[in-house]
């Protein structure tokens, strides 16, 4: 049984970032029923409405899209599909962005996702 090793640690990237992009839409669904609800409060004056509105549209699609591609990479990793490799590192590259959590678990993504082993998992014949 080669690549055991990298298998389980394909495993647990996929896992992890299957968890964490439900995890985005459920927040993506929190944000937009909180923003939307805040703008009852503010009826009547303009720009905070349209501020409310656009932040209660923009921050829910842009998590919903995230977390969307997210899942659909960790299910393609489970499978080894060479295209969720792709989406994951890209995915784990942006998410370097949310220190320090985000960095440490993008860090030991690509790390998994570059592996000489790694890559013969998704590409043997």
């Amino acid at each position: 049984m080669e690549n055991s090793g990298m298998k389980k640690h394909v495993t647990v990237v996929a896992s992890v970032q299957i968890g964490f992009a439900v995890l985005g839409l459920i927040a993506a669904v929190v944000v937009f029923t909180v923003l939307t609800f805040a703008r009852g409060f503010v009826e009547y004056d303009e720009v905070p409405q349209t501020v409310l509105r656009f932040l209660s549209i923009s921050i829910p699609v842009l998590l919903g899209t995230v977390s969307t591609l997210g899942l659909i990479g960790g299910i393609g990793l489970l499978v080894y599909k060479p295209w969720a490799r792709y989406l994951v590192i890209v995915i784990s590259t942006i998410g370097c962005i949310n220190i320090p959590f985000g960095t440490l678990k993008g860090i030991y993504f690509i790390w998994v996702l570059i592996q000489d082993d790694t890559i013969k998992l998704f590409y043997k014949e």
